[in-house]
């Protein structure tokens, strides 16, 4: 189905997975919430199978939609995830397990959610998501989100870029910017030594990327202070991981 054979008043079930928590509401054609935001704890161990039972069971009371967009922790292409360094984890904060990794590797989770729930679904990684909803159509624009890890997405003039997992690109001491900033780093170093690491890891980008704007989201964004980081650098809602949920339908027209 194409964009315009939408209905003017579509309304999409716009999923939100992180680490932390699974997130969902349903959104107006203009990516407002129609709905409360509902949100469960992420049931560690997930895979795939229980993944989308968890999924169903949380949007279950939402209401009626015509279409589902997932924002996904991980790297999906054509619907089928390529890598997922959280859910794999056997417990939050945990190591990977290698039984969950066979598992989730390869898996059409598009074509499995949009079976479950009976209408079109997207499924893309959550920096993405998030991206859609906050770029200004103006330039190279770089996200990145802070949370259980570390996201990325970019953008030209408004058009999401093919995804790359710049997360795991090497960083500082052997380490990669998810290992230097992801939520165990956060509360290993404590707040300060976080911030400075976040300004480090935006000036470093932004050597090789050569951004005209970053913006940055995420559950541990709040924790930020906007005074310090770089003059190209706006923290954004973190909301956005589902009202991206629009924005990304709208790119196939």
């Amino acid at each position: 189905m194409s964009a315009q054979q939408w209905p003017d008043d579509v309304r999409t079930l716009a999923i939100d997975i992180g680490g932390s928590g699974f997130k969902a509401a349903i959104l107006d054609p203009e990516g407002a919430m129609l709905t409360e935001r509902v949100r469960i704890d992420t049931p560690y161990p997930v895979p795939p199978e229980k993944f989308v039972s968890a999924v169903l069971d949380l949007t279950k009371d939402l209401g009626e939609h015509h279409r589902v967009t997932v924002g996904f922790p991980g790297l999906v292409r054509n619907g089928r995830v390529r890598n997922i360094p959280s859910l794999t984890r056997a417990a939050y904060d945990g190591d990977t397990d290698p039984r969950l990794e066979e598992q989730w590797l390869g898996f059409d989770l598009a074509a499995a959610l949009t079976e479950a729930f009976g209408v079109p679904t997207k499924v893309a990684n959550d920096a993405d998501v998030q991206g859609c909803a906050v770029v200004e159509g103006q330039g190279f624009e770089f996200v990145m989100t802070l949370g259980t890890g570390v996201g990325t997405a970019m953008f030209l003039d408004g058009r999401l870029l093919p995804h790359i997992d710049a997360g795991h690109a090497p960083f500082r001491k052997g380490d990669s910017f998810e290992d230097q900033l992801g939520n165990v780093a956060r509360k290993d170093v404590g707040k300060e030594r976080w911030r400075r690491r976040v300004t480090e890891a935006i000036l470093a980008y932004d050597r090789f990327l050569f951004f005209d704007t970053i913006h940055i989201g995420g559950g541990n964004a709040k924790h930020l202070d906007p005074e310090d980081l770089p003059h190209k650098a706006r923290i954004v809602s973190n909301t956005a991981g589902i009202t991206g949920g629009v924005r990304l339908w709208e790119l196939d027209s």
